[in-house]
């Protein structure tokens, strides 16, 4: 596989970048400084459902220069990130804000370039901890991360 990463990042993408997320976040649900930095794109499903019945918190985001490792792959703390943000976003869109007691993620495949998906769902819903699961895939649709985890609901 030939190497066409850049050696850096693109300085003037990068300040360009930042002063968009600077200027457009605000310490709230889906426009929190690192969800901008992370481009992440909202979306509750199904769509048609009230607030309490969602059942998926979809993000998809484009992987970016900003967002690679040293091999050129995601990488996988943005991954995990991203995992933890859908489930927690549902949540809240569901019940109000809870926290995350415990995470695990497991990665099966890099993700080069594109745009990635991540799907945030309860697997049990409880009143006081809910299981929850997360499955981040790239732009080819196949499945490169599933994170489980444990939720405090809020009340």
């Amino acid at each position: 596989m030939a190497d066409d990463r850049p050696a850096c990042v693109d300085e003037a993408v990068v300040r360009e970048h930042m002063e968009e997320v600077i200027e457009s976040h605000e310490q709230a649900f889906e426009t929190f400084f690192f969800a901008r930095f992370l481009g992440l794109n909202f979306e509750y499903l199904p769509a048609e459902a009230p607030d309490a019945d969602k059942e998926v918190c979809r993000l998809t985001f484009e992987v970016t220069d900003m967002l690679r490792n040293p091999q050129g792959s995601l990488h996988g703390g943005v991954m995990a990130s991203a995992m933890d943000i859908s489930m927690g976003h549902l949540v809240n869109k569901i019940a109000g804000a809870g926290a995350t007691i415990e995470l695990k993620v497991q990665f099966m495949r890099p993700v080069m370039e594109g745009l990635v998906t991540c799907e945030g769902r309860f697997t049990k819903k409880g009143r006081s901890l809910s299981f929850m699961e997360s499955r981040l895939m790239g732009p080819d649709g196949k499945l490169a991360a599933l994170a489980t985890a444990t939720w405090k609901m809020p009340g």
